[in-house]
């Protein structure tokens, strides 16, 4: 949201712009609430270096709950009070239904944390994404697991298209390199049941492709205390393990549970300024998708400045972005195939949290 004090130093009306973001269950609402605090820090930044073109940004917050309806009702709504354009969203099945209905309306949209690959059936140029799609993280994952020795793979899922879409990502990067993939359906499986099945098939990694917190926090504590998975590696690509209701929920089972991660190796100036800003503000350590939030505004800002009629008029051209994030240069291009246009080069890590102090995180892989 646009203080006085920050439309005191722009002039003329307010550019505004629509902000999704899962803030209730059954969205994951730590996430949404580490999307908005780096959203709405980079609105402030933005508005206290002049707006843009000398106008205030106004940030219209609305909360999707995951919700696939949700977040295209809200779309038509924001589209509806005159949005420049739409930024956020965490989950894949709300960014998907939120872009679709968004290129249907003509309101450019850039995805902060949804990694789906088919963000829309058709392409279009309204659309961008900061994260990185989906084929390219969960490959990054797929060779973490054969360097670790793990051929045989099971995979607890629930139906989803981000679940499946996931499954057989991974599918197809092991199976050719000799590995298989074991899927154990957790919509007809209780988490006991899950142990059996995962005994018998011999896996030697269980992927948790299912919600948080229910049912992937029961299945975590059942494989943990069952003496015949001891040798098993947990493993979350979705990011679950990210954050802190994580570590509450699980102590010393939700270590050593390898997730993916959208951060750099290291953060350069502004990434460390943005840090400590987005600590403040969240009194916690941020996760990846605060960073995510505020380069999204980062980008966007960029773009509309160079727009070459007024800001707020729905117009962008994507492939003018060239703006420093918190974790590098943010650039966007149209890979084949795609039907967005996506930040070339996002940074991946593959991370756990470390089993000597549950606090803190090992990097076990970049790419």
């Amino acid at each position: 949201m646009t203080t006085p004090s920050q439309a005191a130093r722009t002039g003329g009306p307010t550019v505004r712009i629509g902000a999704l973001a899962p803030l209730s269950r059954p969205g994951w609402s730590e996430a949404g609430r580490h999307l908005l605090a780096g959203l709405e820090l980079g609105v402030r930044e933005v508005n206290d270096d002049g707006g843009i073109t000398g106008r205030p940004v106004e940030l219209l917050v609305r909360d999707t709950a995951a919700d696939p309806g949700g977040a295209e009702a809200a779309v038509a709504e924001l589209a509806g009070l005159g949005v420049a354009a739409l930024v956020g969203e965490y989950h894949s099945v709300a960014a998907r239904a939120a872009a679709t209905r968004a290129a249907t309306l003509g309101v450019p949209f850039l995805c902060s944390s949804a990694v789906l690959d088919a963000l829309v059936d058709e392409p279009t140029d309204l659309v961008a994404r900061i994260a990185p799609p989906q084929s390219r993280g969960w490959r990054i994952y797929g060779d973490f697991l054969l360097d670790a020795g793990h051929e045989r793979v099971a995979v607890a899922t629930q139906p989803s298209v981000y679940w499946s879409a996931g499954t057989r990502l991974l599918r197809e990067h092991l199976e050719p390199r000799g590995g298989t993939i074991t899927e154990l359906d957790m919509s007809a499986l209780t988490p006991s049941a899950l142990c059996d099945a995962l005994a018998d098939d011999g896996a030697t990694a269980l992927l948790l492709l299912l919600g948080h917190p229910d049912p992937v926090l029961p299945v975590v504590g059942a494989v943990r205390r069952d003496p015949r998975l001891a040798g098993v590696t947990l493993g979350a690509p979705a990011g679950q393990p990210e954050f802190a209701d994580w570590a509450e929920a699980l102590g010393a089972d939700g270590a050593g549970v390898p997730f993916l991660r959208y951060l750099p190796e290291r953060f350069g100036p502004l990434g460390e300024r943005v840090g400590a800003a987005l600590r403040t503000r969240l009194a916690a350590a941020p996760s990846f998708v605060a960073f995510e939030g505020y380069d999204t505004i980062a980008a966007l800002a960029d773009v509309l400045r160079k727009n070459t009629g007024d800001p707020a008029d729905g117009r962008v051209s994507w492939s003018r972005a060239d703006v420093e994030g918190t974790r590098g240069r943010i650039r966007f291009t149209r890979p084949a195939g795609s039907g967005v246009w996506q930040w070339a080069q996002p940074p991946v890590q593959v991370v756990d949290r470390d089993p000597a102090r549950p606090g803190g995180f090992r990097v076990l892989r970049t790419g």
